[in-house]
């Protein structure tokens, strides 16, 4: 049950990431002793897993632990991942403490935006929209925003803070707005075993919460427990049409899996799938300066997929079904176009799927929606009055 004090739960985590406490975090100790913060905060006696969930068997093989992004200077840890969730809910690391990291990555909405771009503190919108976090562990080169311009979750977690339209705070006050809150000091404390605040250790608290946030528990992972194949059996578990659409999404016809790899259903690299036949916004083009990256994007994972509308990186399309209408017959014939999207004649691909068929691949898209992870309140605002 969870208890509504601050106290007791820090105190519990202290005891399992701060075993040999120093002095002063011995003083950190009697320092929480003396407060209490559960008007500010609401976290459970004992903390949450965040470290080892009891992930299916689909989730430990090789193909996904070898795309697995943490650093080894980095392992989630329960500590580490509680910090993380205080600081991505809180809207102090805003420059008018208006907006959190969680303005523009919404629980019920699989950690992305609903809206089409998001709102920074001045009221400015951003100019693509926000993607979704879940299963942002499993993004095999580990690099970030849809053009890929932070080479790790480390580095990009901290880049919307400084951001002028995001966030707009610089990491040295930034530093020195956290060391004013007097319930930071302690949670520092319990994850990395002194209440110092720094620039590294705030990026890597924040990567130990998003790296946590896994997807697992949805209707297609209760099939793949029971499946031989996941690609070629059918799924006891789901209806004719949702089957059939497993099987559309896996064939050659459609190609979908060769994009979103793996059970986590993410790509391996930026692609350009010619959303428009010239460039419109430069991609991973614009970081690397060279034109044969013109109008590539991040692959995002479709854990969630439902939830996470809009979709693409500027979110133009509304609804599943659109975005399975343009791979259908409408994807444009960009000079950088991925070779898994062209046809021998090098012309754009056209699947000619009927409608029952495109409504097939929709009802097993809507199968990986986990409603587990999107009302789970380990990854649930920690704030009482937010």
């Amino acid at each position: 049950m969870k208890k509504p004090f601050l106290l007791i739960a820090l105190m519990g985590l202290m005891y399992q990431a701060c075993s040999n406490s120093t002095i002063e975090g011995e003083n950190e100790i009697e320092t929480m002793m003396k407060s209490d913060f559960s008007s500010i905060l609401d976290l459970p006696s004992i903390s949450y897993n965040y470290a080892n969930p009891s992930l299916p068997s689909h989730f430990r093989d090789n193909d996904l632990q070898n795309i697995d992004n943490t650093p080894s200077n980095n392992l989630i840890t329960d500590a580490g991942a509680t910090l993380g969730r205080v600081l991505f809910y809180d809207k102090n690391l805003s420059a008018n403490n208006t907006i959190a990291c969680a303005s523009c990555h919404l629980q019920a909405n699989g950690f992305a935006d609903p809206n089409r771009f998001s709102t920074g503190f001045l009221g400015g919108t951003t100019g693509r929209n926000s993607m979704s976090l879940a299963n942002a562990k499993y993004y095999d080169n580990g690099r970030f925003f849809w053009d890929e311009r932070a080479e790790s979750l480390e580095e990009q977690v901290l880049m919307p803070i400084q951001d002028e339209v995001e966030m707009g705070l610089s990491l040295a006050a930034l530093v020195d707005k956290l060391q004013a809150l007097d319930y930071y000091s302690p949670l520092f404390q319990s994850a990395f075993g002194s209440s110092e605040i720094t620039e590294d250790r705030i990026s890597k608290s924040l990567s130990q919460f998003i790296r946590s946030m896994v997807s697992y528990q949805a209707k297609f992972d209760v099939g793949a427990a029971q499946a031989r194949s996941i690609e070629n059996d059918n799924f006891s578990n789901f209806s004719q049409i949702e089957n059939q659409g497993k099987q559309l999404f896996f064939s050659g016809r459609t190609q979908c899996s060769n994009c979103h790899e793996t059970v986590s259903f993410s790509g391996d690299q930026a692609r350009n799938n010619g959303l428009d036949a010239f460039t419109t916004d430069a991609g991973t083009g614009g970081i690397t300066g060279r034109n044969q990256d013109l109008g590539k994007f991040k692959v995002n994972s479709l854990r969630n997929i439902a939830l996470t509308a809009p979709y693409m990186h500027d979110g133009r399309f509304s609804s599943l079904r659109e975005v399975i209408q343009f791979y259908n017959n409408g994807i444009q014939d960009h000079p950088n176009l991925d070779n898994r999207l062209t046809q021998r004649n090098g012309q754009p691909i056209r699947m000619n799927l009927n409608n029952q068929e495109i409504d097939a691949i929709v009802a097993f898209l809507n199968t990986l929606t986990d409603q587990q992870f999107v009302t789970d309140v380990k990854f649930s605002s920690p704030f009482v009055d937010r």
